[in-house]
């Protein structure tokens, strides 16, 4: 059974990059590896390459090629990220914000991209998707407590409280009044 070398070993220290052009290839096959898998912010992928390159000049100027030939580029990744997660789950502007923070998106960027995608789709479609779906899961509300479930869950994906409380109103209004 053969074993593996590690990569601390002595042996493999000469294919170690040593001349700055060899670790500002490397950084740049890295970063391409880390586009290939998944579309990322710049400061998220600043932040992977930091972690194997302790050059910041290295990484800065990987970044900056990586923009130049369009790989690069927050406004687009926002505007996309948020697409793509309102096409997948109905959610609210608040915990959209969210997540592109999260993504360390810049924050002038992800209100643009998010003014964008809700012009498109507004709130009341999408808490009316979201509001249809858990009836659809879980029925109607018929009890307060099961309104108030379903005003917290609308509150836990983004939605404003002024839509959410006029949603559960509306949607349990009929069997609230009928138990009463």
């Amino acid at each position: 059974m053969q074993r593996r070398r590690s990569r601390s070993n002595p042996e493999n220290a000469s294919k170690i990059p040593s001349t700055p052009e060899q670790v500002r290839a490397r950084a740049f096959q890295r970063a391409v590896k880390l586009l290939a898998a998944k579309p990322r912010s710049v400061a998220e992928l600043r932040e992977r390459l930091l972690e194997r390159c302790s050059s910041k000049a290295i990484v800065e100027t990987v970044i900056a090629r990586l923009r130049e030939y369009g790989y690069l580029d927050d406004e687009r990744y926002a505007l996309g990220y948020a697409s793509a997660k309102l096409r997948q789950q109905p959610i609210g502007r608040r915990r959209l914000q969210q997540s592109l923070q999260l993504k360390k998106v810049d924050r002038a960027v992800a209100e643009e991209a998010l003014d964008q995608v809700f012009a498109e789709t507004p709130e009341d479609e999408l808490i009316d998707r979201a509001v249809g779906k858990r009836v659809r899961l879980r029925g109607r509300p018929k009890t307060r407590a099961e309104a108030k479930s379903l005003f917290d869950h609308l509150l836990r994906q983004g939605f404003p409280f002024e839509l959410v409380s006029e949603k559960v109103r509306a949607a349990s209004r009929t069997d609230l009044d009928e138990v009463e």
